[in-house]
């Protein structure tokens, strides 16, 4: 629903090293649905919560960062992020997140806890409103619906 000179709120979302091969890398660990799936799903959910989405993936941490920078400048008023593996080791995107100011909520696939060591220390958590993983892409999906509550936008249940 579109009123004259409404504009729904825009979220990035940003998609990390690797993510880019959903579906066919390790689906024991992540699972069967792809990236454009990933991306379609979270199109339709934004369109229920009235809000627009904006996903991009890299392999590179500066396309990333440049992302990041770029978000209130492009009138985005939040950042799902799934950060791959510079969850565990980017202070520059942590510090990239920290300094727009926006909400951010971080998504993860697998639950990160269930696994390698390394993996339970994230540089973004305690800069961002909250963290879900585990779920497989619902993780994605569940987040929207996090960020949009943040917002205002949404109740925690209204989407099923």
């Amino acid at each position: 629903m579109v009123v004259s000179g409404w504009l729904p709120l825009n979220i990035l979302v940003l998609h990390g090293p690797n993510l880019n091969l959903l579906g066919l890398r390790e689906p024991g660990i992540y699972g069967f649905t792809t990236l454009a799936e990933i991306d379609a799903m979270l199109a339709a959910e934004a369109g229920s919560l009235d809000l627009a989405v904006v996903c991009h993936q890299s392999n590179h941490e500066g396309e990333l960062l440049d992302l990041i920078h770029a978000a209130p400048k492009n009138n985005q008023q939040g950042i799902l992020i799934n950060a791959g593996a510079y969850t565990h080791t980017s202070l520059a995107l942590r510090d990239g997140l920290a300094g727009v100011g926006l909400p951010v909520v971080e998504v993860h696939l697998s639950n990160l806890y269930k696994r390698e060591t390394f993996r339970h220390h994230s540089y973004i958590a305690p800069i961002a409103i909250g963290q879900i993983s585990g779920f497989g892409a619902e993780s994605y999906r569940l987040g929207l619906q996090a960020l949009a509550h943040h917002l205002g936008l949404a109740s925690p249940s209204s989407s099923a």
